[in-house]
């Protein structure tokens, strides 16, 4: 049921003993999902008592075991007796539903956080991660830079994100797509089965939002404690960014469950971010006067001492375009003091951007920049003319 990799003894399958006993050194079936058997030998048996791992001689049924020796081994196989093999019935493993792209990072600031930034370090990272996360695919493109991952949804693949910084490695991720098919002309998307608790207070917001969605409901049951149960369908593309969108407008008291349904019909475009982004003009550190008068145009991710770079995202503009502004502008300083034009100023708090809510906040020309101090949204292209003459080629 369960798979982890040692660098010492190799894979390891975790699972419960339903029959009979296992013991180290004897020789076992590998019964896979297609009923072909293959013979392995037991070299390692561990066992469990709390949250602990011992080394054991021999297991029988009802213990829940980690075997090594079987380095192929995948979730849903049967290991059975050699000389009478049986298997069980397979567990099904939800295919992915979504893809990023992992990409090396270029910005001018690459390579001044993380240890591990190479498209090498990158690469071996991602196939290592294959061993053991069952439900994860990594596929290698036409560019040696940039390597298509796929996954169960956006948390899936945020906490890879989220492991590999912690371990030093710096990189950058695109926007999440879907995996659409193709079946008899026709195309489909995939569908999540969604479960939202919620207060009653909140619920006409919670229809109003995954309507929005193209969310379709299938049940709604009210609690004793005053609480609404949904069940929706909802297109897999409707579940980007919808978490913190529904925790903001519930005021952090709703509670959301998802799990694949199946492929359907597409249900064609989907409300996406509404508002542009403020860009840096070019590199530099942030200045509070700067902010302080670029507060009417929006929002900031950043504080007064960040550094920045061209092309870098600083925050949300109070309209529908993109617009690039100077963060860096000081102020012009005379030997003469103005009457109260000197006091102090005041900006509100940054937006803090957790992973996740970067992932979901970003638009199709817009990268996260991951590294292991950092996470910094950019345009793809840094460069205001070239994004000025690709957005005119795309036009043609």
């Amino acid at each position: 049921t369960s798979l982890e990799y040692d660098n010492y003894i190799g894979r390891i399958a975790i699972g419960k003993i339903s029959n009979g006993q296992m013991n180290i050194g004897s020789q076992v079936a590998r019964i896979k999902r297609d009923g072909s058997i293959q013979k392995s030998k037991v070299t390692n048996l561990l066992g469990f008592q709390g949250l602990n791992r011992l080394a054991v001689e021999k297991a029988s049924a009802g213990e829940i075991i980690a075997v090594a020796g079987l380095e192929e081994i995948e979730i849903g196989e049967t290991i059975s007796d050699a000389e009478n093999p049986v298997q069980l019935p397979p567990i099904d493993i939800d295919e992915p539903t979504l893809n990023v792209e992992f990409l090396v990072n270029n910005s001018p600031f690459a390579g001044k956080e993380g240890k591990f930034v190479t498209s090498r370090h990158i690469r071996t990272r991602l196939f290592r991660e294959l061993r053991t996360n069952i439900a994860l695919k990594v596929e290698e493109t036409e560019n040696a830079d940039i390597f298509k991952v796929s996954g169960r949804g956006e948390l899936h693949l945020a906490i890879l994100m989220e492991t590999m910084r912690r371990e030093g490695y710096e990189f950058a991720v695109s926007k999440p797509q879907v995996i659409l098919k193709k079946i008899n002309e026709q195309l489909l998307e995939p569908y999540e089965q969604l479960t939202v608790d919620v207060d009653s207070a909140y619920q006409g917001i919670v229809i109003e939002k995954l309507g929005m969605r193209k969310g379709e409901m299938l049940n709604m049951n009210t609690g004793t404690d005053n609480r609404v149960r949904m069940e929706y369908k909802v297109p897999a593309r409707g579940l980007i960014g919808l978490q913190t969108e529904l925790m903001t407008e519930t005021k952090g008291t709703c509670i959301m469950h998802h799990v694949f349904d199946s492929y359907g019909p597409f249900k064609g475009e989907i409300p996406s971010r509404k508002n542009g982004v403020l860009i840096s003009m070019d590199e530099g550190e942030v200045t509070g006067y700067a902010l302080y008068n670029l507060l009417d145009r929006g929002k900031f991710f950043i504080d007064p001492g960040t550094k920045t770079y061209e092309g870098m995202v600083i925050g949300i503009h109070a309209k529908d375009n993109d617009i690039v502004v100077n963060p860096m502008k000081a102020k012009k300083l005379t030997n003469m003091r103005a009457s109260g034009s000197d006091d102090g100023i005041t900006l509100p708090p940054a937006i803090s951007l957790t992973l996740e809510q970067a992932l979901e906040f970003i638009a199709e020309d817009e990268l996260v920049e991951i590294t292991p101090k950092s996470i910094r949204l950019r345009k793809k292209v840094l460069s205001e003319n070239q994004r000025k003459h690709v957005e005119k080629l795309n036009k043609l």
